[in-house]
């Protein structure tokens, strides 16, 4: 049997908060006294709160956001500061980004405020990024002496390109929302009042995609794919029956009824 649904609005984690409903699954960065700053248990949280999710052929998106009107202000400070702080951090935090950026189902971001440090950090992992009006973004660790991850930086570079990513990476500046759209660092930027109903119909479009289309999709964009994995993904496709489906509900004028998930190869 699948797991079963978190309750709306239940503890998921220190910090972190999670709901189920009409496929999506909602996480919202939750700790408002630090500004939604990630404390080290809530990165090593975020990799176990996904796993179940990824898992359950209920959930077909996954949305990332933050409680009130920040996103995120990066990683506690306060951490940082304990001895061994800043290397847990950075590997919790590193371990954390490459579990969102690994989920098999599309994630977006939905951003409101201030994204700042980690919680860009964790912004860039999702596969697209949708931004109220007045939302400000930074990659900041020169303001501490951190080595940003290779992965992270390679993530944003593939974003912005590399004067974009440099640029934030070498000053810690905040940038606006009209530059990080510019730039590619945001996909969509919408007035804040219209931001939610966009986010709810744009997950309940990719819910009703095919799932089979959107994970191939999700690995070749992460990089050239070894004659294995093109092998299995032709054996799904050619085994799944959402080609034939998709065909027939073109065919016959109605809403396609895919079936494939992953994990079901």
């Amino acid at each position: 049997m699948p797991p079963p649904d978190p309750d709306p609005g239940s503890d998921a984690g220190p910090g972190l908060l999670v709901a189920v409903q009409d496929g999506t699954a909602t996480v919202t960065i939750s700790n408002p006294a630090r500004r939604n700053a990630m404390t080290l248990g809530m990165w090593a949280a975020l990799p176990r709160l996904l796993a179940p999710l990824a898992a359950d052929p209920r959930v077909r998106t996954l949305v990332l956001t933050g409680a009130g009107e920040t996103f995120c202000a990066g990683a506690d400070i306060n951490d940082l500061a304990a001895p061994r702080g800043a290397r847990d951090t950075q590997e919790a935090a590193a371990a954390a980004e490459e579990a969102l950026a690994a989920f098999p189902k599309p994630t977006l971001a939905v951003v409101r405020g201030f994204c700042v440090g980690g919680g860009c950090q964790l912004a860039v992992a999702c596969d697209l990024r949708f931004a109220a009006r007045g939302a400000r973004f930074g990659v900041t660790p020169a303001r501490l002496g951190i080595v940003y991850p290779a992965a992270a930086t390679r993530r944003l570079t593939g974003l912005t390109g590399p004067s974009t990513a440099k640029h934030l990476l070498f000053s810690a500046e905040l940038i606006d929302d009209e530059r990080a759209l510019r730039t590619g660092l945001v996909d969509e930027l919408l007035a804040p009042d219209a931001l939610e109903r966009r986010v709810r119909d744009y997950t309940a479009l990719l819910a009703a995609r095919s799932q089979l289309t959107q994970a191939a999709a999700k690995e070749f964009a992460a990089g050239p794919p070894d004659a294995a994995r093109l092998a299995y993904w032709a054996a799904q496709a050619g085994s799944s029956g959402d080609t034939a489906e998709g065909t027939a509900a073109f065919l016959e004028r109605r809403e396609p009824r895919f079936t494939w998930s992953p994990g079901a190869g």
